[in-house]
């Protein structure tokens, strides 16, 4: 059986449990089509909470995403693969452009933001990666990705990830850019939300007084 034969084995076992487990199938399209946006709301998040170390982290895990999805435009351009529902009888359970399937835009977008959380925050980054597995099973279940397909986005996103950390960990010139980045935002913040920079100063004496 040669390896394509094999992931459309896999794509058509975890597809059909869509006409068996009916009662998961609004669950699989949320998580296939609206599960993403819970990733850009906690990177917005945590960008808010004003802590020098996860605005660092916020930072790499645009820049991740960034790349990881030019990559991917790159990947999808010279090895390109029709979606399961081009050549195949399938469960769609939502609707999608006949584009390329490999890799899974959604797996590495899900992916590179977990794992860039992942490696400054292990409890939080464990939860993330679960969300993405989600994600990506998600796309397999509703008909419009091979296994293969959100496998590869995720060792990509994952790969990108570890790849921009490194290479700020060993850039003093990278970290200086991204400190810029901040400094220059928090400038920013400041002149357009004076009173909540000094509430928030308040309240941290105060705090720091009933402690």
């Amino acid at each position: 059986m040669s390896l394509s034969n094999l992931d459309y084995l896999i794509f058509q076992k975890i597809n059909e449990l869509g006409y068996t487990l009916t009662f998961l199938n609004p669950l699989m399209i949320f998580f296939a089509s609206y599960a993403q946006y819970i990733f850009f709301l906690g990177v917005i998040l945590y960008w808010f909470t004003r802590g020098k170390a996860q605005r660092m982290m916020t930072l790499q895990a645009c820049i991740s995403a960034i790349m990881a999805l030019i990559c991917s435009g790159v990947i999808g351009h010279f090895f390109y693969r029709d979606r399961p529902f081009v050549h195949h009888a399938v469960l769609q359970l939502i609707p999608h452009p006949a584009n390329a399937s490999f890799p899974s835009d959604h797996a590495i977008g899900a992916f590179v933001i977990a794992t860039s959380i992942w490696i400054f925050r292990k409890k939080e980054g464990g939860a993330w990666l679960i969300l993405a597995s989600g994600i990506a099973f998600s796309r397999v279940w509703t008909g419009v990705h091979y296994l293969s397909d959100v496998i590869g986005g995720a060792l990509i996103g994952i790969a990108v990830a570890y790849v921009v950390h490194a290479l700020t960990q060993r850039s003093i010139r990278i970290q200086h850019i991204f400190q810029q980045v901040i400094i220059g935002y928090q400038k920013l913040e400041h002149r357009l939300w004076p009173s909540y920079e000094k509430s928030s100063k308040e309240l941290f004496k105060n705090k720091k007084k009933g402690a």
